[in-house]
């Protein structure tokens, strides 16, 4: 349900006197979407610091509005959203994951102009001496910015067949020793890895990664519909960006998107940029796997920057019109090779051109790809005392049992005393304001 309002006699003295800004007449989309109406859109919220203070409907803020300090912006009837969550992100700005702590502020710079407050750094496929040592190198981000939830391990057990934008060379099977290398590196912070659920070793190994508290993500795989349901049986719950790098559906071939409809604890990923998968097929996902949507963007190096020629990994990669693809040998261009979207754009194109309500969208940029990665609200969000927050199984202290998206009902992420990460948007999802809490 949504989170009950406030009245204005449960505003104390000292709220009042710690009030800093009130956001009014801006509906809050932390709850469910079949509660939400435009009658809601006479909420408030107000912040102070790092924290939300106070939330209601009504007139009830003019009472914390009291002091000329305290700045009051009028929603104009928009949206107040949880500030997003991109849970598959290799860059932006130039930079990539690959750069380690050198790069990590410009990535975060980007996004979080576009409304992300959080992500999982993701690494294309190298050899395992590689990728473990830009894992250890990553654990360490994880643990001291918050801003990092995870890492994640694109590769390099793929299919060579649906490589995409993976080094062929690199690509391998998932043997005991590769997993525990990985998992050694990460040293806990190792939040989801993609696998080819046909290679050989691979559902033993989903079943090692899964008892470690890692989620297994299903991906750049020519797995047929038995195979993809098989991996989820054994414990993968993740589709890497549907229908990108695997089979499509087909009425006597249905493949892992299928598979994945039928699994009904996956979440799956929905790079919603119009290019890698376009609108209609983006609304049939919707029908086929509702409230299970996670929208990534699987951004890359040039993110943010103008059209021009970047490096993936190890592979050239030029971008034309926003669109990424691989150079091949001849100089022509090739296949997509990640993307330039950002959380924001991926949110708008969701309501206008996918269908989805407002609510809808803003939970499949936050709560669904939380819960994807075992997170519960409070601790994704993070203490707002400026220390890491890091404890229990994995990263962000998720739990190794954590929630199956959609089964446990929405959370509040802007109830008071959560982190004040939140986005003022106007009717047309555009991103007016942003409040970070760090």
């Amino acid at each position: 349900m949504t989170q009950p309002a406030q009245p204005p006699s449960a505003v104390c003295a000292a709220d009042l006197a710690r009030t800093e800004a009130i956001v009014h007449d801006a509906s809050i989309l932390d709850g469910d979407p079949a509660d939400h109406s435009e009658k809601s859109a006479d909420t408030w919220i107000a912040v102070s610091g790092e924290t939300v203070i106070a939330r209601g409907r009504g007139d009830g803020w003019k009472d914390l509005a009291a002091s000329a300090s305290v700045e009051v912006i009028d929603g104009a009837g928009g949206y107040l959203a949880p500030a997003f969550v991109d849970i598959h992100c290799h860059g932006a700005g130039g930079a990539s994951a690959e750069d380690g702590r050198a790069g990590l502020d410009t990535i975060l710079a980007v996004h979080r102009r576009h409304g992300t407050r959080a992500l999982a750094l993701s690494y294309v496929s190298d050899t395992i001496d590689g990728l473990c040592r830009s894992l250890t190198a990553g654990a360490e981000l994880v643990r001291d910015r918050s801003e990092v939830i995870g890492l994640h391990a694109e590769g390099p057990f793929l299919a060579p067949d649906f490589k995409g934008a993976h080094a062929a060379e690199v690509l391998t099977a998932p043997t005991p020793e590769a997993v525990e290398a990985i998992l050694a590196a990460a040293d806990g912070t190792l939040a989801q890895i993609t696998i080819a659920a046909e290679l050989p070793g691979a559902l033993d190994a989903i079943a090692r990664l899964t008892s470690a508290g890692v989620r297994v993500a299903l991906g750049h795989t020519a797995a047929d519909y038995d195979q993809a349901a098989a991996a989820f049986d054994a414990g993968a719950s993740i589709l890497t960006h549907a229908f990108n790098a695997m089979p499509g559906i087909h009425h006597r071939a249905p493949g892992p998107i299928l598979a994945a409809r039928e699994a009904e604890h996956v979440t799956v990923e929905l790079i919603n940029d119009g290019v890698h998968v376009v609108a209609p097929a983006a609304r049939m996902l919707r029908e086929l796997v509702p409230g299970r949507i996670a929208l990534i963007t699987d951004a890359m190096a040039a993110t943010g920057m103008s059209d021009g020629d970047y490096m993936l990994g190890s592979l050239p990669v030029r971008v034309e019109d926003s669109v990424a693809r691989l150079v091949t040998a001849d100089g022509s261009v090739g296949a997509i090779a990640g993307s330039t979207l950002t959380m924001g754009e991926a949110v708008r194109r969701a309501v206008t051109e996918v269908g989805m309500s407002p609510s809808e969208a803003v939970q499949a940029a936050g709560l669904v790809p939380l819960r994807a990665l075992g997170l519960t609200a409070g601790q994704a969000a993070g203490p707002t005392d400026g220390s890491a927050g890091r404890s229990g199984n994995g990263p962000a202290g998720r739990s190794e049992d954590g929630p199956a998206p959609g089964n446990d009902g929405p959370a509040a992420l802007l109830a008071p005393g959560m982190p004040a990460d939140l986005l003022l948007l106007d009717r047309d999802m555009s991103i007016r304001r942003t409040w970070y809490s760090h």
